[in-house]
């Protein structure tokens, strides 16, 4: 079986993270990082112990022959040149969120990447979490019967004491709160109902803390989301928030609910009616299982690249669903009505955008 070499762009949180996952994967090696900064050797080390090897030119990097993937952690807005470049290059690609920070930008990746046929992993890794890959199963095992109504929401505080904080809370890095964050809020939701959305209406507001006063865009915003099938959801994305990181699920179906880690259903003889059946799992809000989501996301990836085949839940082709209902709510939010989902998924960038 191959042993597939990667090249880690970036020196940050996200970079760190990957690191610690791609070192615990057998199968892949990370052998160099592309960054600015003199990394801490003790942070960014191998499988081996020894300091990465640090390329100061991304050009360098993609052009190295013993490099089969790029993994892209740099600052968002340089995501988009970086994974076409790579693809150009014939790397496979991990992007960290998010791909791009317009919907011209999605399309430009998804360009490159068509063209060049290399394999994508994009990380919108809760879905790789056990928490959302329970929900997944009870929803697909009908243990709640048809969703009708559904929220998932993103609440956080990404002040000063967060290391991105300098850079993310500028337009051209963080973008807006569900690019930088709450897109994880409806990515869940589009894997619990999926992606047949006709119609998005989004609205912003912010915090007057002087921590959140900094930010170029709004740092709070909820969308509404209606489905084909007459279904409608909720997300919100809160960056503002005076408490510790929380992702709410809240599913609510013909026979049942599920609500974070717990059950209620007419499905199952026996259950109390008067309480929620705990379902044993790590939920995502719990701040020490973030990254585990990491390690099972690029195992698959690998597995992917082994078989020559697309990656399962987070390939390009599926994060780019989710961001297109990214820049719908962005976009309805910013003219101040209800966008239908097909002026985005047409060909070409509206006048209005």
């Amino acid at each position: 079986m191959k042993r597939w070499r990667v090249g880690l762009v970036g020196s940050g949180w996200a970079a760190g993270a990957h690191l610690g996952a791609h070192n615990l994967i057998d199968g892949c090696e990370v052998v160099a990082m592309c960054t600015s900064r003199d990394p801490d050797p003790r942070a960014f080390a191998g499988r081996d112990g020894q300091p990465l090897e640090v390329v100061r030119d991304f050009a360098d990097l993609i052009a190295r022959p013993d490099i089969d993937v790029i993994d892209i952690c740099s600052r968002s807005n340089l995501h988009t040149g970086q994974a076409i470049a790579a693809a150009k290059a014939g790397k496979h690609l991990i992007i960290e969120k998010p791909v791009g920070l317009n919907l011209d930008d999605l399309r430009a990746v998804e360009a490159a990447v068509g063209a060049t046929g290399v394999r994508t992993c994009v990380c919108l890794q809760v879905r790789f979490g056990q928490q959302f890959t329970m929900t997944k199963g009870l929803v697909d095992g009908d243990l709640i019967g048809p969703v009708h109504y559904a929220e998932v929401d993103y609440t956080h505080h990404i002040g000063p004491e967060v290391g991105q904080y300098e850079w993310n809370m500028r337009r051209d890095g963080g973008g807006s709160t569900l690019l930088t964050a709450g897109c994880h809020a409806l990515d869940g939701l589009l894997m619990f109902l999926g992606d047949d959305i006709t119609e998005v209406t989004s609205y912003e507001t912010s915090s007057t803390h002087p921590d959140f006063a900094r930010y170029e865009y709004a740092t709070s915003s909820v969308t509404v989301l209606r489905y084909a099938n007459g279904a409608i959801a909720k997300v919100a994305s809160v960056v503002d928030s005076h408490q510790p990181y929380y992702l709410r699920v809240y599913l609510v179906g013909r026979d049942g609910t599920i609500l974070d880690g717990k059950l209620w259903s007419d499905k199952i003889a026996g259950l109390d009616a008067d309480r929620w059946t705990e379902m044993g799992v790590k939920l995502e809000s719990v701040i020490e299982d973030i990254d585990d989501a990491y390690t099972p996301q690029f195992q698959e990836f690998y597995a992917a690249l082994n078989d020559d085949r697309e990656m399962e839940r987070t390939g390009l082709g599926d994060a780019v669903k989710t961001f297109e209902v990214v820049f719908a709510a962005d976009r309805s939010a910013a003219l101040g009505r209800t966008v239908a989902m097909s002026e985005i998924r047409t060909k070409g960038i509206p006048k209005d955008y």
